[in-house]
């Protein structure tokens, strides 16, 4: 089953980045320049386009279920203390909170997951393109052409193959035509750009929505933000260089969209919800509102001070001529 979905991914890739390859080469004539191919250069970074703007409903789903979540902080910090000491109790109380909300913690990761199939897709075509591979079946695998398959085994980056990586044996750079240490600094200069852009990308997004004051969910930011970067570091050493091309170009679309995301939708407030004022704080139906300031700006002094700041009685305090005793006063009420 899984290889099934996964040969439908790769048909998939490599229809879009045979399609984008084909329509800059009859726009740009067959294009060569800087040591580069520009023809599947290009047919890359359109794949990278390609992927976002399908993806962009799900993107703007991420950044809703963001701000639910960043809306819920105060909510979460009130189960938090409630439920202080029962971690059960606040794991039902946050789950039904999640519920009647209809927000989820995982929902902003949701787009970022459905990446990593199109990424093993794409690594795996641009693994296979290998100027070893003389079998006409397995050179027109997922639908290339024989002629498509010698092309791009040999498109160039900067004078680097797009199939080669840091780590390629010389044996296949032999097989390339390709000069090692040229490579490995293109491939190194791709590697630092995508580490760099996918911090980036994590530390925005995290710093647009707040630190989470759920210990689980502040755990997953963390993953983010300092694992999968020192990962990429570590994995992009055998990447391909048209993987490391893909990668850093979508970590740069997706700067670009969380830019215009936050923009256009701004962050909500998450200030603490405030207790209800007290009864004694609340006015009486019907009592006079307190004195403005004065002209000036200073404060106007209140009939109820007395000479030399001292406070003078109210008028509500001192009984009235002739007024009864408030216990009489219940007394008859009473009757």
């Amino acid at each position: 089953m899984f290889s099934a979905l996964m040969s439908v991914v790769y048909h998939v890739i490599s229809a879009v980045l045979l399609f984008w390859h084909s329509a800059w080469d009859r726009l740009l004539g067959d294009p060569h320049a800087v040591a580069t191919d520009w023809a599947w250069v290009l047919g890359i970074v359109f794949l990278v386009l390609t992927v976002r703007a399908v993806l962009f409903p799900l993107f703007l789903r991420q950044v809703r279920s963001q701000r639910a979540m960043q809306r819920l902080q105060p909510r979460f910090r009130e189960l938090q203390a409630e439920h202080k000491g029962d971690p059960q109790a606040l794991q039902a109380g946050l789950a039904e909170l999640y519920r009647s909300e209809k927000a989820s913690p995982f929902g902003q990761f949701l787009p970022m997951l459905l990446q990593f199939p199109i990424f093993i897709g794409l690594l795996h075509v641009l693994r296979h393109l290998q100027p070893s591979i003389t079998d006409p079946a397995a050179r027109t695998l997922y639908g290339w052409t024989a002629t498509q398959f010698a092309d791009a085994s040999h498109a160039e980056l900067f004078g680097a193959p797009i199939a080669a990586g840091f780590q390629t044996a010389v044996t296949d750079l032999d097989a390339l035509a390709a000069h090692g240490p040229t490579v490995q600094i293109v491939a190194a200069v791709l590697i630092a750009a995508m580490v760099t852009t996918t911090f980036l990308t994590s530390r925005m997004s995290i710093l647009k929505t707040g630190w989470s004051d759920n210990p689980q969910q502040r755990t997953v930011q963390r993953v983010i933000l300092y694992v999968i970067p020192f990962s990429l570091l570590v994995s992009g050493l055998i990447f391909p260089i048209g993987v490391l091309l893909y990668w850093t170009t979508q970590n740069l679309i997706a700067l670009a969209q969380q830019v215009y995301i936050h923009r256009r939708y701004p962050t909500p407030d998450t200030a603490p919800v405030t207790q209800p004022s007290s009864p004694a704080s609340t006015p009486r139906p019907g009592a006079k509102p307190s004195a403005s300031p004065a002209p000036g700006g200073g404060a106007k002094p209140s009939a109820s001070s007395g000479p030399g700041g001292g406070a003078k009685p109210s008028a509500s305090s001192t009984p009235r001529a002739g007024a009864r005793p408030a216990s009489a006063r219940r007394k008859r009420s009473r009757r």
